[in-house]
């Protein structure tokens, strides 16, 4: 993996540094100062991974994040605050370390991003649109769309369920909704959304997906039956 250290403070990049040669594929292709040099070699050059600051003078690492677009890399966020944890999850990144990094704890966070590298390696044919980056407890996975059978609301979370397990995350099912192309998935429920590719069969007031029943609602029952081109 190739990684951009970006830190104003010297010793704090130089321990970054210390850390990151313990690691044999880390390969760390420059040090920044600051949020807009960081931006500039990012335009030149690959980078896998950002071993990122959050309180920098001029642009912090929270608003770097934002920025960058379609040339973001993966992002681990070094802190010596706690109190931007919420925030800095919010946006999708590997993880958050509070300074002073120990070695167990980088190593830690290091392997989660060689875990996404390698899923991106593996799926190169995947095109953008066809997977999300979703948050499992503390830990961002990517999860293609063509696992998801449905998802269900549950309060303030929602479960998204694949062949082999589910996912709970912090959000709402109109939010994943959004997300989800509607080409493929359709909802059947104010707390049901399904991938109609998936369903087996529809008994009365259910559908059946991968052997497990989801509730249909009369108000959706028109838009399922003709998507599903029933004859």
């Amino acid at each position: 993996m190739k990684a951009l250290i970006i830190d104003d403070n010297k010793i704090a990049r130089m321990t970054m540094r210390q850390l990151a040669a313990k690691v044999a594929d880390l390969d760390v292709v420059a040090e920044c100062s600051n949020a807009m040099e960081a931006f500039e070699v990012m335009k030149a050059q690959h980078v896998d991974l950002l071993l990122l600051d959050i309180e920098m003078p001029g642009m912090s690492g929270l608003e770097l994040t934002k920025k960058l677009g379609s040339i973001r890399p993966l992002i681990i966020f070094i802190s010596s605050k706690r109190e931007y944890a919420a925030d800095a999850f919010d946006l999708n990144v590997v993880d958050y370390l509070v300074k002073p990094v120990t070695t167990p704890r980088f190593l830690q966070a290091i392997e989660k991003a060689r875990e996404m590298v390698e899923s991106n390696k593996e799926e190169v044919k995947v095109k953008g649109d066809e997977f999300l980056f979703i948050r499992d407890s503390n830990i961002v996975r990517r999860l293609r769309l063509d696992q998801i059978l449905y998802a269900e609301a549950m309060g303030d979370y929602v479960k998204l369920y694949t062949p082999e397990r589910f996912y709970a995350v912090h959000t709402t099912l109109r939010a994943v909704e959004e997300r989800l192309p509607a080409s493929d998935f359709l909802r059947v429920h104010r707390s049901y959304l399904v991938a109609v590719d998936k369903i087996d069969t529809m008994d009365g007031g259910a559908l059946v997906v991968n052997g497990k029943p989801v509730p249909v609602a009369d108000a959706y029952r028109v838009a399922l039956n003709r998507r599903m081109n029933i004859l």
